[in-house]
């Protein structure tokens, strides 16, 4: 079985930050996509997609995406439920990100426009693996 999301698009907002009981960091942020079509007016609609991502990644997330950035997220549909205050069933889709790419960089708050370091990439630590070398090709 398969399931895997590849997207690009642009973060609605910063991302979010916090930590779980036993300290682990998670982030979360929405990622406007556009569809390839055009709707009726001939204005491109867009999607936008709750992402989540885990551990180092998600304080990299933190420290160098802003509202506005283009970011690719490569990771997996995970669709889940939980009771509402109201005592209602509530279903929330999101795509859990196993690597997020930073496609522009900057200074956080510095807008759309590249330019200071890059963000750290590929950090696979959290994943078991030491990276590049894993792989057979």
């Amino acid at each position: 079985m398969l399931n895997r999301i590849i997207l690009i698009g642009r973060l609605t907002a910063d991302p979010q930050l916090r930590y779980t009981q036993s300290g682990v960091a998670v982030a979360t942020f929405t990622l406007a996509v556009d569809r390839p079509f055009t709707n009726q007016q001939g204005e491109r609609e867009a999607d936008f997609i709750n992402i989540v991502v885990w551990r180092k990644q998600a304080e990299n997330c933190a420290n160098y995406l802003a509202k506005g950035r283009l970011t690719a997220v490569d990771g997996r549909l995970q669709i889940r439920s939980y009771d509402a205050q109201d005592g209602t069933r509530r279903w929330m889709t999101e795509v859990v990100a196993e690597n997020v790419r930073f496609l522009e960089w900057g200074e956080k708050g510095g807008g759309n426009q590249a330019g200071g370091s890059p963000p750290p990439q590929d950090d696979f630590s959290d994943l078991g693996g030491t990276g590049e070398d894993d792989f057979p090709f």
